[in-house]
């Protein structure tokens, strides 16, 4: 293993260091084969990690591999959405991309293969009677009455199938096993179906189509995988995943192992249940930042950084378990705090008036990019006469706890002076509507004698700043384990999104590019939304919120 890669590992990666040792490979192979039929989700980011991460260490090679053997599901904006969520995560695939139907027609041939054999037959059972005759986990299944059939018979039947001359569902290719089988697995898997549906790859060539179990092992064994890497749910069809290599012609035969897959609290990875949410609109699209797809997280302001890292320490083992969400914050809240430079913006503002400060004054005062990368620099900040804070800043009586404005308190302005409040303005209903304060002068970037802030608030120019949209997400469902409901719909958190139209935002920020990220002192990481800022109108998304002890450092 690479140096970097020490600290990573698992019990795969102790299986291919045995194997390197007794000389089994010369080099790993590996792959990550995604059914391009919906949006890569944050468990895939884990399976991504460690098949792509294991070919980085061991200098090995990983294939992207689309097992597109469903045609009707299957769509080419999936295909495009797959290549950049790899991309976007920082790995790079073996040459280029490999589909399960490129070997299509080889697949078709060990097919034949096994009805030579005597291993395989076409069944004209309905699903329904074939779904009776299977059996249950106490009870064994049946023969179906079209089980022994002739080797002839049978492939003169498959002809008719390849050739269309069956309805959908009037036929299928099943493999010969044991219906008796305590894995059901193994109770004559179908193994090839009709579909009448033009595929994104091959067209109209076919109208039968292989089915996932016995593509995916042919697939690893034809490209040379050497760890057949998959989630626990495959653990009982690694069976078939060896009877079928077993019984064709062929040289390469890969080992399956499974690991458990990632269960995320707050969070759901089916995709056919994210694509309920994306077709009934509860979310605006597969990247909707609530959503715990890669794209979503990207929206939102989550980077490749942050999601390896949280994949490395969730780490890889056969035990089954659910993950705080809040695991996965904090490695964005991490990487942010490093990376993200400071800006101010307001989301709530009260205007707050300096009397004493000169009437059309304007001072460009410095401000920090990041308090502790100062080869980050730093920018100008225009402070008026008149600002905007936020209306949680101002009380107009403060307890002792309150570190922040109350009348005849003083406190400093982020970067700039320390004020006092005075007074007060207030509409029929009791609301604070403005804040007059007066300011030290001598008092900008020093301490002055006999005047003790009680805490620092940001602040923005109410006549130089700019106005944003901001979306604050709260998480997409109420219960940790939405998956578990009877409906998971039920779940929905209604209040997951909350706009807010007409915030105001230091000048700097209008210049920000789509997905950049800051961090909003005292408020949260933020970043340029992808889909609806403009040049003219910013929207920004919250990514995370600051740690309660962050607030308090940058109070």
């Amino acid at each position: 293993m690479t140096e970097e890669a020490i600290h990573t590992s698992n019990f795969i990666t102790q299986i291919i260091d045995e194997d390197l040792a007794a000389k089994k490979y010369d080099t790993i192979v590996t792959r990550f084969p995604p059914e391009p039929n919906g949006y890569l989700h944050i468990g895939h980011a884990k399976s991504i990690c460690l098949n792509f991460g294991i070919a980085r260490d061991y200098n090995g090679l990983c294939n992207l591999r689309f097992d597109d053997t469903n045609p009707s599901k299957e769509e080419v904006e999936y295909v495009d959405s797959i290549k950049k969520d790899v991309n976007w995560l920082g790995f790079k695939w073996n040459g280029e991309p490999k589909y399960s139907s490129n070997y299509f027609d080889k697949l078709y041939g060990y097919a034949i293969e096994l009805i030579q054999k005597g291993l395989a037959y076409v069944d004209e059972l309905s699903p329904d009677e074939i779904r009776e005759y299977r059996g249950t986990l106490t009870a064994p299944g049946r023969n179906s009455p079209y089980r022994d059939r002739t080797v002839e018979e049978n492939l003169a039947l498959f002809e008719k199938m390849k050739n269309g001359e069956f309805e959908e569902g009037k036929a299928c290719l099943r493999a010969k096993i044991d219906m008796a089988s305590s894995f059901i697995c193994m109770r004559d898997p179908v193994i090839y179906r009709i579909k009448f549906a033009s595929h994104h790859q091959t067209g109209d060539k076919w109208c039968i189509y292989p089915m996932y179990d016995f593509t995916h092992c042919i697939s690893d064994a034809l490209e040379g995988i050497t760890h057949s890497i998959c989630t626990l749910e495959f653990q009982d069809n690694r069976r078939l995943y060896d009877w079928v290599l077993e019984h064709i012609t062929i040289e390469h035969h890969p080992h399956q192992y499974e690991f458990s897959r990632l269960n995320l609290e707050y969070a759901i990875t089916s995709k056919r249940k994210l694509n309920t949410l994306v077709k009934e609109q509860i979310v605006d699209g597969w990247d909707d930042p609530r959503m715990t797809t890669i794209s979503g997280l990207r929206r939102r302001g989550y980077t490749p950084a942050s999601i390896r890292e949280f994949c490395r320490r969730i780490g890889v083992t056969k035990q089954d378990n659910t993950v705080e969400f809040s695991a996965l914050e904090s490695c964005i809240r991490e990487d942010l705090n490093e990376h993200a430079q400071r800006r101010m913006a307001v989301l709530n503002p009260l205007k707050l008036v300096i009397d004493n400060y000169p009437e059309g004054q304007v001072e460009e005062l410095d401000a920090q990019n990041h308090p502790l990368k100062p080869e980050l620099g730093s920018r100008k900040v225009p402070f008026t006469r008149e600002l905007f804070i936020e209306a949680e800043d101002f009380r107009k009586e403060g307890n002792k706890k309150f570190k922040r404005l109350s009348l005849d308190k003083e406190v400093r302005l982020r970067y700039g002076y320390i004020i006092k409040a005075e007074s007060c303005e207030e509409d029929e209903n009791g609301n604070v509507t403005c804040v007059h304060c007066t300011y030290i002068p001598e008092s900008l970037g020093q301490d002055v004698e006999g005047h003790k802030p009680k805490g620092v608030i940001h602040w923005v120019s109410a006549t130089h700043g700019k106005t944003a949209e901001i979306r604050l997400y709260e998480r997409l469902f109420k219960v940790p384990n939405p998956g578990a409901a009877e409906d998971f719909l039920s779940t929905i958190n209604e209040n997951s999104l909350r706009i807010i139209e007409k915030a105001y935002i230091e000048p700097a920020l209008q210049e920000a590019e789509a997905m950049e990220a800051f961090q909003f002192e005292r408020t949260g990481y933020f970043c340029v939304d992808s889909r609806y800022s403009t040049a003219d109108k910013k929207v920004f998304n919250l990514t995370v919120a600051l740690k309660e002890d962050s607030q308090k450092a940058t109070a």
